[in-house]
């Protein structure tokens, strides 16, 4: 799996937008898209995450660090999971800033792992 900066730096090149002109439409300053595609800001406001992921054409889901499986399981599901559990934030964010693969792959499964509870809870 791609890391979430190489994804973002692909797709901005596939639509022929510079960092200027893609911190312009998502409402953020160069310097934060540069950082953004360093891998030196991990962790993105949620308003970001949504703006960038519609001037990309990517799910949300892509830019939290979600592989296909799990974004093709929620669009059969056609609903993007909500992290409004603190909880759930926290693991999501440290899933994306960790290095080691194996903690990584721990913290997703957890992850999922809540969120489906959390869906079957509803």
């Amino acid at each position: 799996m791609k890391a979430v900066k190489d994804i973002i730096k692909e797709k901005r090149l596939e639509h022929n937008l510079t960092m200027k002109e893609l911190a312009q439409k998502v409402g953020v300053s160069e310097g934060t898209i540069s950082r953004w595609e360093s891998g030196e800001i991990a962790n993105m406001r949620r308003g970001a995450m949504v703006a960038l992921s519609k001037v990309l054409e990517i799910p949300p889901a892509v830019l939290m660090g979600w592989d296909k499986e799990d974004v093709e399981r929620e669009k059969k599901n056609d609903a993007i999971p909500v992290l409004d559990d603190p909880d759930i934030r926290i693991l999501a964010r440290n899933s994306q800033v960790t290095k080691d693969p194996e903690k990584r792959a721990m913290l997703k499964r957890v992850l999922k792992t809540m969120l489906e509870d959390a869906e079957h809870d509803k």
